[in-house]
C-alpha cells in the first residue's frame, strides 16, 4: 500500500469516472470495489483504481463537494502524440483549457504537460524562462515545438 493515496469525492459516478479513468491511462486497473450501506449519504461506492502505477480511491457520496481547479493532477508527456491523446481523452471543458490545464467530464482539472519543460522552468536564465512563459500563457493545448522555440530564443 502507497503511503499517500489521492481520494476523489464523487456525486454518484464513482464506478463510472473509474472505467473511464482506466480506459484512458495504459497500464491502469480498477483494484477493487465495495458498498458501504446505511451511510448518511445513502449506499455509498468506494473504487480503488490504480492508474500508471498511482493508486487513487474514488467515492459516490452525494454532492456534497465539488472539485476545483485547487486540485490537478500533472501528466507528464514525452511527446506531441501524447500530449494529443490525453488532451482529446480527457477535455470536456473547452472554456476551462488553459496553460495546459483541463477539465474532464466529472469537473477534475489535468495539467497535461510536455516532460521537457520541468527542465526549462529550472533554468536559471531569466530570459529563457521569461520567453517560455511568454509562449506557454499564450496556449490552451501546449505546443513542445513552440516551446523548445522559445526556450532557444528562436
Amino acid at each position: 500500500m502507497q503511503k499517500i493515496t489521492p481520494h476523489l469525492w464523487f456525486d454518484k459516478e464513482a464506478r463510472e469516472a473509474a472505467e473511464f479513468y482506466t480506459s484512458v491511462f495504459p497500464e491502469s486497473r480498477i483494484k477493487d470495489t465495495t458498498t458501504l450501506h446505511n451511510t448518511p449519504s445513502g449506499s455509498v461506492d468506494i473504487v480503488t483504481i490504480e492508474l500508471l502505477g498511482q493508486e487513487f480511491m474514488l467515492i459516490s457520496a452525494g454532492p456534497l463537494f465539488k472539485f476545483n481547479e485547487a486540485i490537478s493532477f500533472m501528466v507528464h508527456c514525452d511527446t506531441r502524440e501524447e500530449i494529443d491523446y490525453y488532451w482529446e481523452k480527457l477535455s470536456a471543458v473547452p472554456e476551462a483549457e488553459q496553460c495546459g490545464w483541463l477539465k474532464d467530464r466529472y469537473g477534475l482539472s489535468w495539467q497535461i504537460v510536455p516532460a521537457v519543460m520541468a527542465d526549462m522552468m529550472k533554468d536559471k536564465d531569466r530570459e529563457k524562462l521569461a520567453r517560455v512563459t511568454e509562449a506557454f500563457l499564450r496556449m490552451k493545448k501546449f505546443d513542445i515545438a513552440a516551446l523548445k522555440q522559445a526556450y532557444e530564443g528562436r
